[in-house]
């Protein structure tokens, strides 16, 4: 069972969370941020991973501390649930349309993290959340991660869907990336021999 349940506590936020890879795409997930609670229950259900979330925040200030920090446990759940990353694709890629918005995810799970983020929300906000925490988010999941993932912007006018896209690219490309490949179960995708 590639899993991971993980804690996180400060005094900005409390965050329990458990993913599952290998999953379905059943998802149970309360932030305090309905957007960030939309957008993380979509990228569950493309990426057929099984997500638990549950997070306390200091919401009062904003919802910055709320949003990095589930990508960082996030981000270290995958690490953990990969392990030695044996018998895995390693990349993956999907470019997604939403409405007129079109985006491209590409990820290469190298143990070298690295953010190419290439797209232009046009609005500040969707509703309550602030849109310049869609970086901030994908930053600290590839950093905990250990992954390149890059995320590039085609067409769009809609900045929730933008946004969506993004999202659901991303675990598009990540359920790629992660799933074993029939037959080479034991090996590790690098000519170095390690990805760690």
């Amino acid at each position: 069972m590639r899993q991971a349940s993980l804690e996180r506590m400060t005094n900005e936020t409390e965050i329990r969370l458990t993913l599952q890879l290998d999953g379905s795409g059943e998802s149970r997930v309360q932030t305090g941020c309905g957007f960030l609670d939309h957008m993380l229950t979509l990228f569950s259900r493309h990426g057929r991973f099984d997500l638990a979330v549950d997070c306390h925040g200091d919401l009062q200030v904003d919802a910055h501390h709320t949003v990095e920090d589930v990508a960082i446990l996030l981000g270290r759940a995958f690490d953990r649930a990969l392990g030695e990353r044996r018998g895995i694709s390693r990349y993956g890629s999907c470019a997604l349309p939403m409405d007129e918005a079109l985006v491209l995810a590409a990820v290469d799970i190298s143990g070298r993290p690295c953010l190419g983020y290439g797209l232009r929300i046009p609005t500040e906000k969707v509703g309550e959340f602030d849109t310049e925490l869609v970086r901030e988010f994908m930053l600290a999941l590839c950093r905990n991660l250990g992954a390149a993932i890059h995320l590039q912007q085609m067409s769009g006018e809609n900045s929730h869907h933008i946004i969506e896209a993004a999202f659901k690219a991303l675990a598009r490309a990540l359920r790629q990336a992660v799933a074993i490949e029939p037959g080479f179960a034991d090996q590790i995708p690098s000519t170095k021999g390690t990805i760690l």
